[in-house]
């Protein structure tokens, strides 16, 4: 989900899609530039199990990635930022994986947003609240950052109106997990539990309370 609101972001593919169904290619002409998503600095906040399959398909697709995450991760090679500004000045895309907590809740500010600056743009498939949403969205109004892909917001399922006439914003109901894929694979995983648990082997899934 993540690498596919990107993709539509910045090449702008429902937006193309509305400007033909509304007959403007007719009526308009020609439709306003994209922009390629290869060599593109890609900044994961959270490099976790997501923000890690997010990074290895962004990686095929000739991104450079670069990282934010509790702690540094010995076995990738990205380069890491202890600091979630430093990171969005570094990159020209913020792609949010990160759990929501007390640390994490609004980490995503307007100080963030103004280093990701005027031609950033920013994806949540997190949590809503990990952004400061109100700022976000004058952010975009203003032109501040270049667009934004948002499958979670912070008072769902309710969406701030300023985003719906935003051709650089996309859209997206909190269902990245949503596929009969997910389904299964989640089944398996907690039958999995269950039976490591009954069977006093370690948990296949085992949460770290720290």
């Amino acid at each position: 989900m993540a690498v596919g609101l990107l993709l539509d972001v910045m090449r702008n593919i429902s937006a193309s899609d509305r400007f033909v169904r509304d007959g403007f290619w007719v009526s308009k002409g020609d439709f306003a530039l994209g922009s390629k998503i290869g060599g593109k600095r890609v900044g994961i906040v959270g490099l976790g199990n997501i923000g890690l399959e997010v990074a290895k398909r962004l990686k095929a697709f000739g991104c450079n990635i670069l990282y934010n995450s509790r702690k540094k991760k010995p076995f990738v090679s990205y380069p890491f930022f202890p600091d979630v500004c430093e990171l969005a000045a570094n990159s020209d895309v913020l792609v949010i994986c990160c759990g929501l907590n007390a640390q994490t809740h609004h980490v995503i500010n307007k100080k963030v947003l103004l280093a990701l600056g005027r031609g950033g743009v920013i994806v949540n498939v997190g949590r809503g609240a990990i952004m400061d949403e109100k700022e976000m969205v004058q952010c975009l109004v203003r032109g501040e950052i270049g667009g934004a892909g948002l499958d979670v917001f912070e008072n769902e399922p309710h969406v701030p109106k300023e985003l719906f006439a935003l051709d650089n914003v996309v859209l997206s109901p909190h269902h990245a997990g949503l596929t009969p894929e997910c389904f299964t694979a989640l089944r398996e995983l907690v039958v999995g539990n269950l039976e490591a648990f009954f069977s006093n082997r370690p948990l296949l899934s085992q949460v770290e309370n720290n």
